[in-house]
């Protein structure tokens, strides 16, 4: 993979897709974008989306547990807040929110 200042690699470019047609209110963890794209794994879209996540709704990928990637604690929240995404405290309620990627 590239540094993240050039293009995004094509199997970038294929995560990042899928994220952007997550629905608001709706989450996907890592390992979800992993296997619904049949390729990768959880830390190989983590680090899609550490450098090249920043154009399409980042908030919307997350740990397994509910939980938001580390030191955007508070901005996910407050964007899920306003997206009306289930919660339980500061997780997302992964039984509620969790997107299969139908539409």
């Amino acid at each position: 993979m590239k540094d993240g200042r050039g293009q995004p690699p094509p199997y970038a470019e294929r995560v990042l897709d899928l994220v952007e047609r997550i629905p608001p209110g709706r989450v996907m963890s890592y390992g979800d974008v992993a296997e619904y794209l049949g390729e990768g794994g959880p830390r190989q879209v983590g680090r899609v989306m550490s450098l090249w996540g920043g154009a399409v709704p980042w908030w919307r990928v997350i740990h397994a547990d509910g939980t938001p990637a580390a030191g955007l604690e508070a901005e996910c929240l407050a964007r899920w807040r306003e997206e009306g995404t289930p919660v339980r405290g500061a997780r997302a309620d992964m039984r509620a929110a969790r997107w299969d990627g139908r539409a």
